[in-house]
C-alpha cells in the first residue's frame, strides 16, 4: 500500500539521535535548546518545543489565557484538536465557515463570529496553505483578540514574503511522522511576545517557577520551587528534539520536493473536468502538506475505495470538527458551516511526501483518470 504520508528519515537522523544516547541529557537539555534555536531561525520567532502537535494547541490557549466564559473563533475544516484543546480549558468554541477555494478560515465569516467575549481567532494552514493573516489579525486585534495559526501543515512556507510562525500572535506546529518534518511525535509554540513565550514555557512544564525573585515564599533550600498556576509535563526529549533539528537540514529540500509533486498532479488533472486541483493564492508559497483533490459529482467515495483497491492509501482530511459526536452532544449541529461542509464532502488527499517517486506520482494519477474514463 502507498500511504499518503510517510516520514523521510536518513543515516545522519539515527546518527543524531544515538548521539544523545551517549549525554547525560535524555529530556530536558542542550538538544531542547538547539531545537528550538533552529526552529526560531526558520519561523522568524522564538519557539517553545512540546511533545505533539495537540500539546502546541494546548499550551498556546493556555498562554493567551483561554478559560471559562471565552469565546474561541475556530475554523472547522481541520482535525478536532484546534477546537478540543480550547474546550478542555472552559472556552466556548465558535465554529466560523471557510473560503470555498483554499478551505482556510474566511475572514469575513471570522468577523460575524466575533463575540464581546472572543479571546483568540484561531485558523488553520489547510494543507499547507497560509491563512489569509492580514485581515484575520486586524480583525482579532480590533476586537481585543489573538490571532492563532495552526500551521501543522505549513512549516517552511510562506505568504508574501513572511515565513510562517511570523504571522499571528501565537502559531502552532507539528511534527508527526505525516508532517512536513518529524520528530516520531512533537510539536512547538511560536510567537514573537515575550509574554506568550514566557506562558508557553511555563505551561509546558508544570507551572513550575524556579526564579527566587519570582517566588512568593521563602527559600527552603536549593530544592524550593513554586507552582503559581497549574500547568502540565509537555516536555520534549532531547532524543526527539535531535530528530527535529537533523530534519531542520533538509527542511528546504523537502518543501521543493513537495512543491514538485504537487505541479505534477496538478498538470495530470489540467483537463480532467471532474476534479478540482488545489488553490495557490497570490503572495502564497506553501510547503505543501496534502494534495487534497476536489472530487465532484458526490464520486468521491467511489474514487477512494477505487484507488484503494488498488494499493494507493489515499485518505479524506478533515471531517468538519463540530460533526463530532462530542460537539453534537454540546449542542452543534451539521449544516452550521457550508463551505466546510462541501469541501469536506468533495476532499480527496492524493498521497504526497518527499520520497514519492515521479513514477509513484504518475500511477496515481494515472489511476484517477482512468476512474474517471480519461486515457493516462
Amino acid at each position: 500500500m502507498l500511504p499518503y504520508g510517510r516520514q523521510s528519515i536518513s543515516s545522519s537522523d539515527v546518527e543524531a539521535v544515538t548521539a544523545v544516547l551517549g549525554t547525560d541529557w535524555l529530556t530536558t537539555g542542550p538538544a531542547v535548546t538547539r531545537f528550538e534555536d533552529d526552529l526560531a531561525a526558520v519561523c522568524g520567532n522564538p519557539a517553545v518545543a512540546v511533545t505533539s502537535g495537540t500539546a502546541a494547541l494546548h499550551v498556546a490557549y493556555a498562554a493567551a489565557g483561554v478559560g471559562p466564559g471565552q469565546d474561541v473563533v475556530v475554523t472547522p475544516l481541520t482535525f478536532v484538536a484546534t477546537a478540543s484543546a480550547a474546550a478542555l480549558l472552559g472556552a466556548n468554541v465558535v465554529f466560523a465557515d471557510v473560503s470555498p477555494d483554499t478551505g482556510n478560515l474566511d475572514p469575513d465569516a471570522a468577523k460575524a463570529a466575533l463575540t464581546p467575549d472572543t479571546t483568540v481567532v484561531a485558523g488553520v494552514d489547510y494543507a499547507g496553505h497560509p491563512i489569509d493573516a492580514e485581515p484575520l489579525r486586524s480583525l482579532a486585534h480590533e476586537a481585543g483578540a489573538l490571532l492563532l495559526e495552526d500551521a501543522a501543515h505549513s512549516v517552511g512556507g510562506t505568504w508574501h514574503g513572511r515565513p510562517v510562525g511570523d504571522l499571528a500572535d501565537l502559531t502552532t506546529l507539528s511534527f508527526f511522522p505525516t508532517k512536513n518534518l518529524t520528530t516520531a511525535e512533537g510539536g512547538a509554540v511560536v510567537s514573537p511576545r515575550a509574554d506568550l513565550v514566557a506562558g508557553a514555557r511555563s505551561f509546558r512544564n508544570h507551572g513550575l517557577v524556579r526564579d527566587k525573585a519570582e517566588q512568593r515564599f521563602p527559600d527552603e533550600g536549593p530544592w524550593h520551587q513554586e507552582v503559581h498556576a497549574f500547568g502540565l509535563n509537555y516536555r520534549l526529549p532531547d532524543l526527539l528534539a535531535a530528530l527535529g533539528s537533523s530534519q531542520l537540514t533538509r527542511l528546504a529540500a523537502f518543501t521543493a520536493r513537495r512543491r514538485e509533486i504537487h505541479a505534477r498532479y496538478d498538470a495530470a488533472f489540467a483537463d480532467v473536468p471532474e476534479v478540482r486541483t488545489p488553490v495557490r493564492r497570490d503572495g502564497a508559497e506553501p510547503a505543501w502538506h496534502l494534495y487534497p483533490l476536489r472530487v465532484l459529482d458526490g464520486r468521491r467515495r467511489a474514487l477512494f475505495e477505487y484507488l484503494r483497491e488498488r494499493g494507493i492509501g489515499v485518505q479524506v482530511n478533515y471531517i468538519p470538527a463540530y460533526w463530532h459526536p462530542v460537539f453534537a452532544d454540546l449542542g452543534y449541529r451539521r449544516g452550521l458551516c457550508p463551505n466546510a461542509e462541501e469541501y469536506y464532502s468533495q476532499q480527496l488527499s492524493l498521497p504526497l511526501f518527499p520520497d514519492l517517486t515521479d513514477t509513484d506520482v504518475d500511477r496515481v494519477a494515472a489511476l484517477v483518470r482512468e476512474f474517471f474514463g480519461h486515457s493516462a
